[in-house]
């Protein structure tokens, strides 16, 4: 829950659905984040996250995924709301970019 009010919060004008049984958050009818809950964790994956910013490296988790990566939280006190807030700053930025970075 604080997630989704972090989230709708900073983009007010983000439009929650529900795609593949996940809640996914569009802005313009592009996808923006989706939160998927695990057993043992929260992940935040973000589809444009091929343009954010190296310095979200150390953050941000790709796992076996190819292209979205994502914030994984394991508690509630593992959320850094800064880092959260600007990661989605930045995808509201790029949410226009494709969703593989070319070239």
């Amino acid at each position: 829950m604080h997630l989704q009010v972090l989230i709708e919060h900073t983009l007010p004008e983000a439009d929650l659905l529900y795609k593949w049984r996940m809640p996914c958050y569009y802005m313009d009818k592009r996808p923006i984040c989706y939160i998927n809950k695990t057993k043992d964790y929260v992940d935040i994956g973000f589809w444009h996250s091929a343009h954010l910013s190296k310095k979200w490296d150390t953050y941000l988790v790709s796992e076996k995924r190819k292209v979205v990566k994502s914030l994984r939280y394991k508690m509630l006190d593992d959320i850094d709301d800064a880092v959260f807030i600007a990661i989605l700053k930045e995808v509201e930025g790029v949410k226009e970019k494709g969703f593989y970075k070319k070239g």
